[in-house]
């Protein structure tokens, strides 16, 4: 991108801001509460098929697990958790309470409703690659059911959704 590009900005990007404030500590988080939720909806045309949903679930670990002993199937020439056992933990994390989590994701939300710009854009800039990265984010929250958005994160989400004519998950969140 040139130095004259409008999605370019001179301060550092919100996302590594938000990084920096601690992405590696909501990771787990909304692991536990995105990802059973993504594939226990089957509303998103990529889980609609059961193929699609174990793909997803076979590639994407929960906590406490890592890469390394989540992918493979248990056999002896791919060692890792056996697919069963995937399945299962996806289905116990979606049966979970998730208050307590949803509690945590809240508290965090306002957190960062304090460090986004507006509720137009993310960066005192204006309009930015950030905004792509953020929102991209934030929309994946939107699959979970009770979460409590504060008004500017709200509205930005909102904004930012018809903006780029792409639907949030509100309507399917579990």
């Amino acid at each position: 991108m040139r130095d004259s590009d409008p999605l370019v900005h001179s301060s550092p990007p919100l996302g590594v801001l938000i990084s920096r404030r601690g992405k590696k500590s909501v990771q787990g988080l909304l692991r536990n509460l995105q990802r059973p939720r993504y594939v226990a909806t089957g509303l998103l045309p990529e889980f609609q098929q059961r193929d699609g949903r174990q793909a997803f679930i076979k590639n994407h670990q929960l906590p406490p697990y890592e890469k390394p002993e989540w992918k493979g199937d248990g056999s002896e020439e791919n060692p890792g958790m056996p697919m069963d056992r995937k399945l299962m933990l996806y289905a116990e994390a979606m049966a979970k309470d998730p208050a307590p989590l949803i509690e945590e994701l809240n508290a965090r939300l306002v957190e960062l409703d304090d460090i986004v710009y507006s509720s137009h854009y993310c960066s005192e800039g204006g309009l930015s690659m950030d905004d792509i990265d953020l929102w991209s984010r934030l929309r994946s929250i939107t699959i979970i059911k009770g979460v409590e958005w504060p008004d500017k994160l709200r509205s930005y989400m909102d904004e930012l959704s018809a903006l780029g004519d792409v639907p949030l998950y509100d309507e399917m969140a579990l």
